[in-house]
């Protein structure tokens, strides 16, 4: 019996952050090395072009989320890693598609009506500052999750309508064709809530997040920016009613973390709680940030890696293009 399809997408908007490695990269990378799906993980960099408009800044981000992962551990002998502009066919079914997406689903996709809610309240046009890219994007996604048959699409659960619409897509074309597309299901990450500086959700948005690979000096002096209150060494802390601890808890053993949680009822100074986070947390990172320098010194061995997962993929996205063509009558 073959094993069924998992689809994970990573958009290159510059190096990814603490958060995004603890709620995302890390629940799927658990997943590619567990063998238990066929998997595939691409490099998103045209969904970017809604946003990022600088050549330069486009390619250095690409190859940054493509170093991290690597770097973080997944190997590209046991699953497939390819950039998604290298595949076409995936442009060719994004305008198929959106001759079976309605405009009102469109119009519901939960970013588009953010940003529009978000020009009301500023009392701007309310479709200012949106382009067409921003605007169809979950169709791009749909063709990027329904080209490859995929079974299941790990997401978070800020993602899970983009699923809902590709299988409201499919739907719609299975209708009129027949069963040409697979339905795929989203498997909701359960990845923590990562808190940033500030400790509210950390985000780039936010400009609360830490960069995954920030040398030594960075790190440490970036987390000496959690925000904490005023109270003195000697004052004992409750640990659960603490950003630096939150953040220690995910990084840290059980023993690490009793010891830590004994010293702030004892009374510790944030001084030192900030010290013994950047040490765990630099601890961790340490042989992963060598091989992220080591990869973005010669990018060479990036370019090799997308370039066989593309030739593995490509086949693929070819001979399932023509079977959609074939069903909507512009191929024999």
């Amino acid at each position: 019996m073959s094993k069924k399809i998992s689809l994970t997408g990573i958009k290159p908007t510059g190096m990814p952050h603490l958060g995004n490695y603890l709620g995302a990269i890390k629940p799927a990378l658990d997943m590619a090395n567990s063998g238990d799906y066929e998997g595939y993980y691409f490099i998103a960099d045209y969904h970017s072009l809604t946003t990022v408009h600088k050549a330069d800044t486009l390619r250095e981000y690409i190859y940054e989320v493509a170093a991290t992962w690597l770097a973080l551990g997944l190997d590209p002998s046991k699953v497939t890693l390819y950039q998604q502009s290298h595949i076409p066919e995936i442009m060719e079914l994004n305008w198929i598609l959106s001759c079976f997406s309605a405009k009102g689903l469109m119009n519901r996709a939960h970013v588009y009506k953010a940003l529009t809610h978000n020009n009301e309240v500023d009392k701007r046009d309310t479709d200012h500052g949106i382009n067409m890219g921003i605007y169809t994007y979950p169709i791009l996604m749909s063709a990027d999750i329904l080209f490859l048959k995929s079974n299941i699409v790990p997401v978070g659960s800020d993602q899970l309508q983009h699923i809902e619409i590709a299988r409201d897509i499919a739907n719609a074309f299975n209708h009129v064709y027949g069963d040409v597309f697979t339905l795929p299901e989203a498997k909701a990450q359960e990845g923590a809530l990562v808190p940033g500086l500030d400790g509210r959700k950390m985000s780039k948005s936010y400009d609360n997040h830490i960069p995954l690979f920030l040398p030594e000096k960075k790190l440490r002096k970036t987390i000496n920016k959690i925000t904490t209150d005023s109270s003195e060494p000697s004052v004992p802390k409750d640990p659960n009613n603490s950003v630096v601890f939150d953040f220690y808890k995910l990084f840290a053993t059980e023993a690490q973390i009793a010891e830590l949680d004994a010293w702030y009822r004892r009374g510790i100074g944030w001084g030192e709680a900030k010290l013994e986070l950047f040490n765990v947390v630099n601890e961790n990172l340490k042989g992963p940030r060598e091989k992220y320098t080591e990869l973005m010194a010669d990018k060479s061995k990036i370019d090799l890696i997308l370039q066989e997962g593309a030739d593995r993929v490509r086949p693929k996205a070819q001979e399932f293009l023509k079977e959609v063509k074939k069903a909507i009558g512009v191929l024999n």
